[in-house]
């Protein structure tokens, strides 16, 4: 049965790293290609360099997604540091200027899964924030549709702490771009896993998003409460996709939780992530075959989310995601 059905095409696809299904994450190539493919946002994670420069990579760690291992010249900033409470043992952003960042290239941070990206492995500088606004503006006039940004803020009491706080680079990029405001010149949400970074960020005046994951931490925001908790300082939730829809213990796609209702009920929109074609990140009543690599029935996994009613989806695969959204259109 459907529940809180909304029109699909107001379904929107998040490209989440880009289309990182097919290209190495958080590359020009990657937002590019996700653009392309039908996504209607560029998701981009934010982290600062020593000069307070904002760069797109997943973690402010970088070995696991460029080539700096291999730079000689660097060989001396290898280090441990502490984020968040977790300990990490490699480079960091911040031990580099943008110059600096400039001479590495990107790498495929999942080879095993996803061994074709690696013919990139390389190809593409790593890109700032700036690049990346440029590149949206581009591809909304040369694909004549609207190519959103949706960054988000990585450990940003992390790089508070060390004094590279990224709410403000960042409004003031948004600012010189014409993207702050009620009308931006093109379509922006603004995410975090921390309220406190989505507070710094109410002043541009745009959609806040509060990233929700599966731990124990998040389950006080899981409830009506909760949820209209999180409607003070963010517009919609991000959510980890098993808060959409659970898995039973044989890691099938169970029934739907009550939190897509509940979240528009107080005035939220709803963005589950991450969406995979991959056999090995879909729900096992979903796979096909025995190749962990192969795309298995994605498709239907899409359905049975968009069939919740949620708002958007980031995805890996855009145009997979693209083709699921035009078939469930074509089903209404």
């Amino acid at each position: 049965m459907r529940r809180n059905k909304r029109e699909p095409e107001g379904i929107a696809i998040i490209s989440h790293r880009g289309a990182s299904g097919h290209r190495p994450e958080h590359t020009l190539g990657s937002y590019e290609l996700g653009a392309r493919y039908g996504g209607d946002f560029i998701e981009i994670d934010l982290v600062a360099t020593a000069d307070g420069r904002l760069i797109a990579r997943h973690e402010p760690e970088i070995s696991g997604t460029t080539d700096v291992a291999d730079h000689p010249e660097f060989a001396d900033r290898r280090t441990t540091r502490l984020i968040d409470g977790t300990e990490a043992t490699g480079w960091f952003a911040e031990d580099f200027t943008l110059a600096e960042i400039k001479t590495l290239r990107a790498t495929e941070w999942i080879p095993r899964i996803r061994p074709d990206n690696t013919a990139h492995d390389g190809e593409y500088e790593i890109p700032t924030l700036q690049e990346i606004i440029d590149l949206a503006k581009k591809l909304t006039t040369e694909l004549a549709r609207p190519i959103g940004v949706y960054p988000e803020t990585k450990h940003p009491a992390y790089h508070r702490s060390i004094g590279r706080d990224l709410e403000p680079p960042l409004i003031a990029t948004l600012r010189e771009n014409g993207l702050a405001g009620p009308d931006p010149e093109v379509p922006v949400f603004l995410q975090s896993f921390e309220a406190e970074s989505l507070r710094r960020l109410s002043e541009t005046g745009l959609p806040l998003v509060f990233l929700m994951g599966a731990g124990d931490h998040w389950q006080r925001y899981l409830t009506p409460d909760g949820l209209a908790e999180a409607a003070s300082f963010a517009h919609a939730i991000g959510p980890a996709k098993n808060l959409v829809v659970s898995r039973d213990t044989d890691g099938n796609l169970d029934e739907p939780t009550s939190l897509v209702d509940d979240a528009h009920e107080a005035g939220l929109l709803v963005h589950p992530y991450t969406f995979r074609s991959e056999n090995h990140f879909l729900p096992a009543n979903f796979r096909s075959g025995d190749d962990p690599n192969a795309y298995g029935g994605f498709a239907a996994e899409y359905e049975a989310f968009f069939e919740t009613g949620v708002d958007g989806v980031f995805t890996d695969h855009s145009r997979h995601a693209f083709l699921a959204r035009e078939l469930f259109t074509q089903q209404e």
